[in-house]
């Protein structure tokens, strides 16, 4: 089954040059996501992501470059906190709310939003070099000034790049650029993973080996239920009559998803979560007492495991209700409804119907964001019973792998359907 579909879309010429092009990209991006910055001990730079968490979950959205300090190595990082900043704006500011209902206004965004990747990916590669320069580790050698302004120009050009490749590969509608990136760098690292643990294993890992085999089937069946779980809304088209013909009349249902946001909470969740962090290491060796005290306030309270976890959840739960309030619009859809002559059974067109695909998807979304938040924290809830750190990586890189996957299979079908659909 799997092999006869792969031989249909390879057949559809439009659709292969688009994966094609998909795969060349993330080529591309591996290629120089191992191209290194020198002036770095990678042994000792690598130990230090190895023994901090947070480290190791900022190394996971940069797709493996920043363990090895490559020139990519902020990843998408900066462009996914410049989309978080203007998306929440727009739930504040009424002018922006008003332009992403429109073409042009979405347009608009996505050009600011681009243009203030730059700063930010400017500031978190100077905060993360510093960090580097400032820890005991000796990881980065003795650098001038020129050689400072170097790494970071250098750095942020990588970032720029890796923006402009999920931009492009986005628009092959093959997958969301951004998330496929994050995806090919956790899955690039999966060899490595495997190799380490059947070289190393023994007795004592198994219980290592079984906690990663039941997060990964819990995690897969999780992501897929949620995915593929819809409530179908019934609706009746009115019938017409035009002289002699009568048109219309038929009965279809609107599908309302019970996780419409996908990946992009989590994604969202990690991206917030890290960043107090990664502010408070900065400054904690400030010469002002109460700011490098409050620093290593908010760095232990991170690597609280239950403070963690919470956060983590709350996060998920949060970002699942706020980019479905972004991407799904009940007055947008009772309002096209209306225009193509469909109704609700028992729902008054208009206002009445647009409070009620509110309502119902409120519902439908707080089991999705449960489910997702419950799933997001059980590897963290494994690790705490184990005391293995490297189990609250692995299943979040399991979840995003997971979700991607899905949404990618999904926009394949979605456009192998609409061939089909032009041919009859």
């Amino acid at each position: 089954m799997i092999i006869e579909k792969i031989r249909q879309i390879w057949k559809i010429k439009d659709l292969r040059n688009k994966i094609l092009f998909v795969l060349g990209m993330l080529v591309i991006f591996r290629f120089i996501a191992n191209i290194p910055v020198p002036g770095v001990d990678a042994a000792a730079l690598k130990r230090l992501f190895n023994s901090n968490q947070i480290l190791g979950l900022m190394d996971l959205f940069s797709g493996g470059g920043m363990k090895s300090f490559s020139i990519v190595m902020m990843g998408v990082g900066p462009y996914i906190t410049s989309s978080i900043i203007f998306q929440l704006l727009g739930m504040i500011v009424p002018k922006l709310e008003e332009m992403q209902k429109e073409e042009s206004g979405r347009q608009k965004i996505t050009l600011w939003t681009r243009w203030a990747t730059v700063p930010l990916a400017v500031m978190q590669a100077y905060a993360m070099i510093n960090l580097l320069q400032r820890s005991s580790r000796n990881i980065i050698t003795s650098v001038n000034s020129l050689d400072l302004i170097m790494m970071v120009v250098t750095v942020t050009v990588g970032t720029m790049f890796l923006m402009w490749i999920g931009e492009l590969i986005s628009e092959k509608k093959i997958g969301n650029g951004i998330s496929l990136i994050i995806f090919a760098g956790i899955v690039s690292a999966l060899p490595q993973t495997l190799s380490q643990i059947f070289l190393s294993f023994d007795k004592s890992q198994l219980f290592t080996l079984i906690g990663f085999v039941a997060i990964a089937i819990i995690t897969v069946v999780g992501v897929v239920i949620i995915n593929e779980g819809q409530r179908n809304i019934p609706v009746q088209y009115a019938r017409q009559i035009r002289g002699n013909r009568t048109s219309g009349g038929s009965s279809t249902h609107l599908p309302l998803r019970v996780n419409m946001a996908g990946v992009i909470p989590i994604i969202f969740a990690i991206s917030i979560i890290m960043f107090p962090s990664m502010v408070a290491q900065f400054f904690i060796n400030a010469k002002t007492a109460w700011i490098a005290n409050f620093s290593h306030w908010v760095i232990n309270l991170f690597q609280d495991q239950l403070f963690y976890g919470i956060i983590y959840f709350l996060l998920v739960f949060a970002f699942t209700y706020f980019y479905t309030e972004i991407i799904f619009h009940p007055d947008q859809v009772a309002e096209n409804l209306q225009k193509q002559g469909g109704f609700i059974p028992g729902i008054r067109p208009g206002r009445h119907t647009a409070e009620y695909l509110g309502h119902t998807t409120h519902k439908i979304i707080l089991v999705g964001a449960l489910f997702l938040g419950l799933i997001a924290v059980l590897p963290l809830v494994m690790r705490y019973f184990t005391g293995i750190q490297s189990l609250a990586i692995g299943g979040t890189s399991l979840l995003i792998v997971v979700s991607v996957v899905i949404d990618t299979v999904k926009q394949i079908k979605a456009q192998m359907s609409m061939r089909d659909y032009d041919g009859v």
